[in-house]
């Protein structure tokens, strides 16, 4: 099925347009964002061609492919015409999106946006208890004048694994004597990642809760442990005439250590390699925060995998894909984890969800479990701060 087949190729090319993807016009074909896309590292897979047919307003819409980019960031880094294939996939997407057009492998991602319209979360887990990981914490709700807002996330409120690193987050608060309050069943999701599948109806209202929420408490400055989370608050929430100041945990952290209100007086006597998370580091350039908090870190020896900083290979969960099916041999995470072993390190550090998530599952898989630990800098701290 095409795009031709549900709509007039002009009222195609229109919506393409409109929904941001007019940069499509500039593309003069050179490849470029083939060469650097991770999907050529486990199958074939051409965002120039889709730049081409989006044109031409033929794309299928019943395939994958306008579904398989994550949106890592490597193909707008490097492509010399600026055509903004992010923009275009995602502007593709909302037309496939309007006219409830689907995959197979995409399915799990309408369940997510339902979970999102009726809990606020795409993972769902009931409203009510968003804030069952910290009941035992005494973390209290947000109240105007406190220092900062943490604003947890879905996966660190909901997901058993991640809910530790919301713990770790807490512990490291209290050590540091933060005054901060969390949202609790007041919080929604970002909407990141639904609106990278097209959902922009849905994102737009997951904003309007949050700002009014933030707005209602005089919320000031967040705290994000998500660089998802980071990315839509600093860079697309500004479109709804909004402006908070938003910080990353990692930042955040190395704020405390600097300012000695965090001491790392334990030594963590391993070898340890960092992954620079994308929508961290090139969406946002943070890449010098997470690595000076490690060297901070006794007896913490840091090493780098072969992809690192700007040329990060992705963990295949952005762009909404942390929803749709992947086939096992078609995980960037694999190949992600086989780097790190690689490093003869012990311990894959990162600070995004996402990667931790799909990280643990391709440790399984690949029965790394004897071999390699997956940390989030949050929880390292934790184990070496007083």
């Amino acid at each position: 099925m095409t795009l031709e087949t549900v709509a007039p190729f002009k009222e195609v090319v229109d919506e393409i347009m409109e929904a941001g993807g007019d940069a499509f016009r500039l593309c003069f074909q050179c490849g470029l964002c083939d060469a650097v896309c991770p999907w050529n590292r486990v199958r074939q897979f051409s965002m120039r061609k889709i730049i081409r047919e989006a044109t031409f307003g033929l794309t299928e819409i019943d395939g994958d492919d306008i579904w398989r980019c994550t949106t890592c960031g490597r193909c707008p880094d490097r492509c010399p015409r600026g055509v903004k294939q992010i923009e275009v996939s995602v502007s593709l997407r909302r037309v496939a999106s309007e006219y409830e057009v689907f995959p197979a492998s995409v399915r799990s991602a309408r369940t997510a946006r339902a979970s999102l319209i009726s809990e606020g979360n795409p993972l769902q887990g009931e409203r009510q208890k968003r804030a069952d990981w910290a009941k035992d914490l005494n973390v209290k709700p947000y109240d105007e004048g406190m220092e900062i807002l943490y604003f947890v996330g879905c996966y660190f409120s909901y997901d058993p694994r991640m809910k530790k690193v919301a713990r770790a987050t807490v512990d490291n608060f209290n050590k540091a004597g933060v005054d901060f309050g969390i949202l609790g069943n007041e919080e929604n999701c970002c909407g990141e990642s639904i609106r990278k599948t097209g959902s922009e109806k849905v994102f737009k209202q997951l904003a309007r809760d949050n700002i009014k929420t933030f707005i209602d408490r005089g919320v000031k400055r967040l705290v994000v442990s998500s660089p998802h989370c980071l990315h839509t608050f600093k860079n697309e929430y500004p479109e709804f005439m909004v402006n908070f100041e938003v910080v990353h945990l990692s930042q955040y952290l190395m704020e405390l250590v600097d300012a000695d209100r965090l001491e790392l007086s334990g030594e963590y006597v391993k070898k340890v390699t960092y992954h620079d998370p994308c929508y961290l580091g090139r969406h946002n350039d943070i890449y010098a925060a997470p690595r000076d908090l490690l060297q901070k870190i006794k007896g913490l020896e840091l090493t780098e995998m072969v992809d690192s900083h700007q040329d990060s290979l992705c963990c295949g969960g952005g762009g909404g894909r942390i929803w749709m099916d992947t086939p096992q041999d078609e995980r960037f995470s694999d190949l992600r984890l086989h780097q790190a072993k690689d490093t003869g390190a012990g311990v894959l550090a990162t600070a995004c969800p996402y990667c931790i998530t799909n990280f643990e599952e391709s440790r399984l898989n690949l029965e790394l479990e004897e071999v390699l630990e997956v940390k989030d800098i949050a929880e390292i701290v934790n184990e070496v701060s007083q």
